[in-house]
């Protein structure tokens, strides 16, 4: 019996609602401790703050843990449980003065105790971490096109604009800036007329050797923003968005086994659900054989 309290405590929507609270509380004290004015002045209101907001994550684990039965280690088998178990932990530790920065981080992580509150956040960090694996050829892609480019511009644009160009260190550097499409029409325009006449004014590096590349500036930046900011970085987009439906699927089918053990709903309806899919499945291979007839009959029209 203790049991089912246990576990209707924990996933009743006033305790998650409370635990919310607490976490931004825990978002705003932490906040309030960067100020040294209002840490002098309310330093006991702050501290008693911090052990309440302490104290109740520590009830939420002993609650989360008694939820469990007779199997308390598998509140462990939930990687948001030992984050949060984590941070609690550390709070715990006779951390002295020197070691002050762990305790202030594990403060700060608090904060982050948000993600495991929310499923919807929950969701989106789940797709970030199973884009990942994705997203490192992704970011190999991304080195290899800008130190191309660095080379490139480095054996282009050094004499004429060495604060941008200087080397290639500088270059990539550069590169990285102008990808975030801040900035990248002025330095175009230092190699376009040439750093005697833009650019160079007020910079602490001189222009010894101008020299004006108006045809081989605007190739190079316009092919550059191009296929860096417009086409390689969408790369990352795309790869978190398909992450995003994995980890949609993979929360759906979980929430469907839950349902099923938990007797929500019966066999009959999850075949349904199967049915609906198997459905929307046909439909999109209908759609795809559609597609592939016209292109079909589009070449041999070509031909």
């Amino acid at each position: 019996m203790q049991d089912t309290i246990f576990k209707r405590i924990a996933d009743s929507s006033l305790f998650n609602g409370f635990v919310l609270f607490m976490i931004l509380l825990a978002g705003v004290v932490v906040g309030l401790e960067t100020y040294p004015s209002i840490q002098e002045s309310h330093s006991d209101t702050l501290h008693l703050l911090d052990q309440i907001i302490l104290w109740t994550f520590v009830f939420e684990a002993f609650i989360k843990i008694l939820s469990f039965g007779k199997s308390p280690w598998k509140y462990f088998s939930d990687g948001w449980n030992v984050f949060d178990f984590t941070i609690v932990v550390i709070c715990f530790l006779p951390l002295n003065a020197s070691y002050s920065a762990v305790l202030r981080l594990a403060r700060i992580l608090r904060v982050l105790r948000l993600v495991s509150a929310l499923p919807k956040l929950q969701l989106l960090v789940g797709a970030l971490i199973k884009s990942i694996p994705s997203m490192i050829y992704v970011f190999i892609l991304l080195i290899l096109h800008f130190y191309i480019f660095a080379v490139l511009g480095t054996f282009l644009f050094q004499i004429n604009d060495p604060a941008h160009f200087g080397d290639l260190q500088t270059s990539m550097l550069t590169l990285f800036g102008l990808v975030t499409l801040e900035g990248w029409v002025d330095v175009m325009y230092i190699n376009f007329y040439g750093c005697d006449q833009y650019g160079y004014v007020d910079s602490p590096i001189p222009c010894n050797t101008p020299q004006s590349q108006p045809i081989a500036a605007a190739l190079y930046f316009i092919s550059f923003i191009i296929t860096g900011a417009m086409i390689v970085l969408n790369l990352f987009i795309g790869v978190i968005m398909n992450g995003m439906e994995e980890a949609k699927e993979e929360e759906e089918l979980k929430q469907r086994e839950g349902f099923l053990k938990d007797g929500k709903i019966s066999p009959e309806e999850e075949l349904l659900i199967i049915q609906k899919k198997l459905e929307e499945l046909n439909t999109d291979l209908k759609y795809l054989g559609i597609k592939l007839k016209a292109n079909e009959e589009l070449r041999k029209k070509i031909n």
